[in-house]
């Protein structure tokens, strides 16, 4: 568990008194960017589905994208932090933990509880944690062997950035395209379904909204070469999470594209948004859609490449006319507290049906865990009060932008309400900022289904608008006289 002592003090503090001795003023900005490997050099098993697969092959390489930023006075230090963001399903404690370890001595002038790691959510990513699935012990990369490598490459990572920082200009901008599809379907019975069957005559729509802005980041050295960009959207990295193979996802081709146009020294960092109920599988015209693609001549990847490029490029062409030197940089740390989502006695016995009803065939060991951490968390509230989760909420204001982070897979209802409340000119939400689990809404969770259900929620819907207050709340408060 984070050390959350000091932040919980802050907290306390309330947010006037927080963010009273935080003037927005603008300052000299450095930046370093770096890109490090995070491919597995073994067969491994592989991370998001509900059964084992052990990936032999590697089809793209995954990366842990590094962006450092720091506001200066002259030589005196106003504020910083680090970005990682990183090919893989999510960021489980003991890997931040173990970053952070790695990195303090390495970069002792740097803050390391302003250090954000974050996840594309490829499901075509190594496990992360022992006790998830059966692996077989031949030749597999164990999980506790991948989190190690991992967290020493994140360390690498960051302390390369860190140290490669220099007078830089940032520039922010937006664009569209159709990338994350809403997953959830509901029926006339009022239950609802990820990828449900839209074909039967019980459908009655898709559950909830869509997101489809690209919003981004760039920042570019005093020469005006471009050294990074972040990019920001509403949709999870698993267009191929199926297959059995070490795959980026789409993040991939983005990168090899945008860097085949303005340099392999690019760095670019994917930062998905409120996207717990979207994914890129398109759920109606895909016959259309997929002829369109044939058409072109493309992959689905090189399609959904192909539009965050353009998407990027419609942001770029107006942020180039925006450079700014000098800037506000405010990075806060508050420690915030969720109610969580309680097991009811119907809900358990419901869960010991679905474990009986499991065959003890090691297939189903990851679904049958799955049910069990519920009956665990069950029989833990009938031994006394259950504790709130506790979240780190890092909170940036960087010139017109809002970046505010979770740990979930946030439902995106919940990330319009933060961009529609938000003082900012752009707010970009980024989550998987920790281990995960959905947030659903208060309609999903009626309608039940896989995500919206007891077993998939750490947080349930009450958690969810708690965390949008203290988000609105805290980034609003960057911006006091607006």
């Amino acid at each position: 568990m984070r050390n959350h002592s000091m932040l919980t003090k802050c907290s306390a503090l309330g947010l006037s008194a927080l963010f009273a001795a935080v003037p927005a003023l603008a300052a000299t900005l450095h930046v370093g960017a770096a890109a490090v490997s995070i491919t597995p050099d073994k067969p491994v098993a592989l991370c998001g589905q509900m059964s084992t697969r052990i990936a032999r092959e590697v089809q793209s390489e995954l990366q842990a994208n590094a962006l450092a930023m720091e506001s200066r006075e002259e030589e005196k230090a106003l504020d910083q932090a680090i970005f990682v963001a990183c090919d893989v399903a999510y960021i489980p404690e003991p890997v931040r933990a173990r970053a952070i370890e790695l990195l303090g001595p390495r970069i002792p002038d740097f803050d390391v509880t302003k250090l954000v790691i974050s996840a594309t959510h490829t499901h075509t990513a190594p496990v992360l944690m022992e006790g998830v699935y059966i692996i077989p012990d031949a030749d597999v990369m164990r999980p506790a062997e991948f989190l190690e490598f991992f967290a020493v490459r994140i360390a690498d990572a960051a302390e390369a950035a860190w140290k490669a920082r220099k007078p830089s200009k940032a520039g922010w901008g937006m664009g569209d395209a159709v990338i994350g599809y809403n997953r959830r379907s509901f029926f006339a019975d009022g239950h609802g379904q990820m990828y449900g069957n839209i074909t039967v005559n019980e459908f009655r729509g898709i559950e909830g909204p869509e997101d489809h802005a690209v919003e981004v980041l760039f920042f570019w050295g005093e020469d005006d070469s471009l050294l990074a960009t972040a990019v920001n959207l509403a949709c999870t990295a698993q267009e191929v999470e199926g297959l059995s193979v070490v795959n980026a996802d789409f993040w991939h081709p983005v990168r090899q594209g945008l860097k085949a146009k303005y340099g392999d020294g690019l760095v670019v960092l994917g930062w998905i948004g409120a996207a717990g109920d979207q994914s890129p599988h398109i759920r109606y015209r895909q016959a259309a859609e997929d002829r369109m693609r044939e058409l072109r001549g493309l992959s689905r990847l090189d399609e959904i490449a192909r539009r965050i490029i353009r998407a990027w490029e419609e942001a770029y062409e107006g942020a180039q006319k925006e450079k700014f030197a000098e800037l506000p940089l405010v990075h806060v740390v508050k420690s915030i507290e969720l109610p969580r989502r309680l097991v009811t006695e119907e809900e358990f016995k419901s869960i010991q049906a679905e474990i009986a009803a499991c065959s003890t065939d090691p297939k189903d060991f990851r679904r049958i865990a799955w049910h069990q951490e519920a009956v665990k968390r069950y029989e833990r509230q009938q031994a006394g009060p259950v504790p709130p989760y506790i979240m780190d909420l890092h909170l940036l204001r960087l010139g017109d932008v809002a970046i505010a982070t979770n740990d979930f897979e946030l439902y995106t209802q919940y990330g319009i309400q933060m961009k529609a409340k938000s003082k900012a000119l752009h707010t970009f939400v980024i989550e998987l900022a920790g281990p995960g689990t959905y947030v659903p809404t208060p309609f999903a969770a009626a309608g039940g289904g896989y995500s919206a259900i007891v077993q998939s929620n750490e947080v349930g819907p009450e958690g969810g608008q708690v965390l949008v207050d203290e988000t609105v709340a805290a980034v609003n408060a960057l911006w006091p006289d607006k």
